[in-house]
């Protein structure tokens, strides 16, 4: 038996037969590692001891009835999922150390212990570990089943013979083939044992689960490929100097992407946020210039955010510009648009910018409460307390209409603001009780209702 050394990328899985540099398919630098390879033939890797032939079916034999979704017991977790948990489909859940995967699975996974068969396969952990856990969180444990194990054969052997519903696996980076001479973690065996678990779901409905590590960069650890195998990948967010933690969905293919569901964390576990919006909207008693409230759209339902900002005079040569939680080259953009269409300069200024709560906002709807903050806090004035601003601004100054406007303004309304500044094409055809719309064209029409 012949063994010889091959070079593999550890971004995208491409093989070299010697040692580069640069890999040749991505453009990736520095990430080729070397991987022994034996010559002899081995078992094809893509199937399990048990896997059945599959069958041609016409497309219309196929069965359209709906699939019935397992509700997972937490409102937030359904949320993301689409609805809950689908039989057959593969849903991969990345997240940073400490940040809770593990807790939250492990209480998804109590919760349906009683209901349906659950099993829990730990390969970072040991089954006292999770005891201990379970315990501390005050779970119940009578139903759920535990092993302990990494080899992907044997796991799958396993839940052959238990036939489980569900099927957690923590982690896919300690995960393993005996037939490949990589390291557990590595292109190959990640790749392959994610494949596995892929057919194993599909062939028996089996729901499986898998928790995944991310890089330092916030991505999910492994080959991209990972993520175009399986149906669902959801990111659980959170600092952890903070009680509060995002579950955001990134891929789903049985239900919206982009889906936010709270949590926070607590000596009991993971509780789910019903109302995040009150909690991002804890403002101070006492108004400050440079904060306004503004209403963002995530997934299905609106979300209100407070943001701040911080304008002070810069000793330095090059005036800092940070962004908390928002685009930082939208900043810089923003900041152009104010100079040429609002006529306020502040080049020479240190500006920092933050969103309450540690919420990520993504879309182009908190342009316009962006700028007014800025403006509030460059001339120290306090805006109205019950003022909210919603808008996209354009290059040439414009206030662009933004998606679902009338369900954003009905929101803020709920929450008691009586001044809402909304985009022309927002305005709402009916006026609200109570609420005053502003309907703006241009950035200066909003900036001179607001400081005159």
């Amino acid at each position: 038996m012949k063994i010889k050394s091959m070079y593999v990328c550890q971004a995208c899985g491409a093989e070299s037969s010697k040692w580069q540099g640069q890999c040749g398919d991505c453009g990736v630098w520095n990430q080729l590692t070397e991987v022994r390879k034996s010559s002899e033939k081995k078992e094809r890797l893509s199937g399990y001891a048990g896997e059945v032939l599959s069958e041609v079916q016409r497309l219309d034999q196929i069965d359209l009835k709906e699939m019935p979704r397992l509700s997972t017991g937490m409102g937030e977790f359904d949320r993301v999922l689409g609805g809950g948990l689908v039989p057959g489909s593969v849903i991969l859940m990345g997240g940073h150390p400490g940040a809770g995967k593990s807790t939250l699975l492990l209480q998804t996974a109590c919760y349906l212990a009683p209901h349906c068969s659950v099993l829990y396969v730990t390969g970072e952990e040991s089954l006292q570990q999770i005891a201990l856990r379970a315990e501390r969180l005050n779970l119940p444990k009578q139903h759920l089943k535990l092993l302990a194990e990494t080899d992907v054969h044997r796991i799958c052997q396993i839940a052959t013979q238990q036939r489980p519903a569900i099927l957690i696996v923590d982690s896919i980076q300690v995960m393993y083939l005996q037939e490949l001479a990589s390291a557990p973690g590595g292109v190959a065996q990640v790749k392959e044992c994610a494949a596995i678990l892929t057919r194993f779901a599909k062939q028996t409905h089996t729901i499986v689960l898998l928790v995944g590590h991310v890089t330092k960069e916030g991505s999910l650890a492994g080959p991209k490929v990972l993520e175009h195998i399986i149906d669902c990948s959801i990111m659980l967010e959170g600092d952890c100097d903070s009680r509060f933690r995002t579950l955001r969905g990134q891929k789903n293919r049985f239900g919206a992407v982009n889906e936010l569901g709270v949590f926070a964390m607590l000596e009991t576990g993971l509780k789910e946020v019903k109302n995040p919006s009150a909690i991002f909207l804890s403002r101070s008693e006492q108004p400050a210039a440079g904060t306004l409230v503004t209403v963002v759209w995530e997934g299905t339902r609106p979300l209100l955010v407070e943001l701040q900002a911080l304008v002070d005079h810069s000793a330095l040569g090059h005036p800092r510009r940070v962004a908390l939680g928002l685009d930082q080259n939208r900043l810089a953009m923003l900041l152009s648009v104010l100079h040429r269409h609002g006529g306020i300069q502040v080049g020479d200024q240190d500006i920092f910018v933050n969103v309450v709560g540690g919420v990520k906002v993504t879309e182009t709807s908190a342009d316009l409460a962006l700028i007014l903050a800025l403006v509030s806090s460059f001339r120290d004035q306090i805006l109205p307390h019950d003022l909210i601003a919603i808008g996209e601004v354009g290059l040439t100054g414009e206030i662009r209409p933004v998606v679902n406007g009338q369900e954003r303004v009905s929101e803020a309304a709920k929450h008691g603001f009586k001044k809402v500044i909304v985009p022309k094409s927002n305005a709402p055809k009916k006026e609200l009780d109570g609420v005053e719309i502003i309907a703006v064209e241009k950035l200066r029409d909003a900036l001179d209702w607001v400081f005159g």
